[in-house]
């Protein structure tokens, strides 16, 4: 969830990195008793994420600015919408105005790029789903977005669920994988969730046999997952990953699978060009 104090805290971080001794320009060609008036627009369609972001920079320059956000989060917008307006004085607006859009740049366009893979699925049945593969000490606010855009979030960090891949089973390798997973999963507490990923159809009973909630389909090819997904019969969760594009998650979904991971939601979306109109008084 994306809290108030995580945005302060990461905004206020990214104030100081593009202001650490105040803004020079501003300062030497903006009066101090200046006042801007400015509106976002949009210069191009999508989804709007990253609303209270944007206010909380100008606040956090001047508490003296006002904001008013005018669409809400997970809102469709046309281009040429004014999507907010600001008014106060006009050194803090001049000094906010880069860190307020590139957050909410960089958000609007994964919750775009999300609302595109979602509505490629529609009727399936599949839930699209982010990964951990987000900027660091960003999770949040990407998180954020991809739900602004109607997709589901993974487990936020390694602390909140148990997720064994390739990697974690090849330690494993020539042990007796089942009683290797409920040995493991013995040790933890009965409210995780495990999900195993598997890149073999005949890994696939073994899993589940150890009991487990979800089981990832690792760069299966259509057949194998539609053969997947009747192996589990309902079992488990089923989830697949690798190879998902806008070109190839319609056919993933439709082979009955229950989510679909996407990187790219969050590695790989485009920033929504947002502009700052502004008018000094």
């Amino acid at each position: 969830m994306l809290t108030r104090s995580a945005i302060d805290r990461a905004v206020r971080a990214a104030l100081d990195e593009d202001a650490p001794w105040g803004d020079l320009t501003s300062e030497a060609f903006v009066p101090a008793h200046a006042t801007a008036e400015a509106a976002l627009v949009a210069r191009e369609a999508g989804v709007l994420s990253g609303g209270e972001v944007f206010e909380a920079a100008f606040g956090l320059v001047d508490s003296r600015i006002g904001v008013d956000v005018l669409v809400d989060d997970g809102s469709r917008f046309a281009e040429g919408t004014v999507l907010a307006r600001v008014a106060g004085p006009a050194r803090g607006v001049l000094t906010a105005e880069r860190v307020a859009l590139n957050f909410t740049q960089r958000m609007s366009g994964i919750a775009t790029l999300t609302a595109r893979y979602v509505a490629e699925v529609a009727g399936t049945g599949a839930r699209i789903a982010d990964t951990r593969k987000t900027t660091p000490g960003l999770r949040a606010f990407e998180r954020h977005a991809v739900r602004s855009g109607g997709g589901s979030n993974h487990r936020f960090s390694l602390s909140d669920a148990v997720m064994a891949k390739d990697n974690h089973l090849a330690v494993l390798d020539g042990d007796d994988l089942t009683t290797a997973l409920r040995a493991g999963m013995a040790r933890l507490g009965h409210t995780v969730h495990v999900e195993v990923e598997v890149d073999r159809i005949d890994q696939i009973e073994p899993v589940l046999a150890a009991g487990v909630d979800t089981i990832m389909l690792d760069n299966f090819p259509l057949a194998a997952l539609r053969e997947g997904v009747a192996l589990v019969a309902g079992r488990a969760v089923v989830e697949a990953s690798g190879g998902v594009s806008l070109e190839t998650v319609r056919a993933i979904a439709e082979t009955g699978v229950d989510v679909v991971s996407v990187g790219a939601l969050t590695h790989s979306a485009p920033a929504v060009d947002l502009g700052l109109d502004l008018r000094v008084r």
